[in-house]
């Protein structure tokens, strides 16, 4: 996922939160733990503390995976996902 497509998305969020708060609270969740690991990554390699560097990259990759998995439930009629047309 672009930055740019997480930005489209957090702006569609920001528009339509009051009739989808929860996932305006999901989707800050999401990018809280995507910040997170940019900015543990320095610190555990200063650190030499190699065991966690997956956990860095499954930061990374999680509003990828998000949105993936949002986007098959919606195709599949299980949850109902508005801001796909963001994407």
């Amino acid at each position: 996922m672009t930055l740019k497509q997480v930005t489209r998305v957090r702006r569609w969020l920001v528009l339509h939160g009051r009739r989808h708060p929860v996932e305006v609270q999901a989707w800050d969740l999401v990018l809280i733990c995507w910040v997170m690991g940019w900015a543990a990554l320095p610190s555990l390699l200063l650190m030499e503390l190699w065991p966690l560097l997956p956990l860095c990259l499954l930061a990374f990759l999680l509003p990828s995976f998000y949105a993936r998995a949002r986007t098959r439930l919606h195709r599949a009629g299980r949850l109902r996902c508005d801001w796909l047309t963001a994407l």
